[in-house]
């Protein structure tokens, strides 16, 4: 709680740019009623900017790989997929298997939802 007992929200910062995070520490510090989370602490929200260039280091997913993900976060079926990328229906299949070992997904909604949650695509 802060002095005027008035609750807290704790933030805790996820940012890849330091010049940004500082310049977001800095700001967020000074607001009443908002606290940045300690090292290690448990926060209420996360403040997250990534690069979307870069890819998680866990996670190695070819163009063709993100190509078909970004078609199936569109709701695309294989079909439709492998007309837009001039493969056959087989290739895409393919694809999304590997999609789905890669992601851990149970499915293609799972796996838009994994690849979404990681940053690997923007929905």
């Amino acid at each position: 709680m802060s002095a005027d007992n008035a609750p807290e929200i704790v933030l805790s910062l996820e940012v890849d740019d330091p010049v940004l995070a500082g310049r977001l520490a800095k700001l967020l510090g000074s607001v009443a009623g908002i606290r940045l989370a300690a090292s290690g602490e448990q926060a209420a929200a996360t403040v997250v900017a990534r690069d979307p260039r870069v890819m998680p280091d866990d996670i190695a997913l070819t163009q063709r790989e993100l190509d078909v993900l970004a078609l199936m976060a569109e709701g695309g079926s294989n079909k439709m997929i492998a007309r837009q990328l001039g493969i056959s229906v087989h290739t895409v299949k393919f694809h999304v298997g590997s999609l789905l070992d890669k992601l851990d997904a149970t499915g293609r909604t799972d796996a838009v939802a994994h690849a979404a949650r990681r940053g690997v695509i923007e929905l």
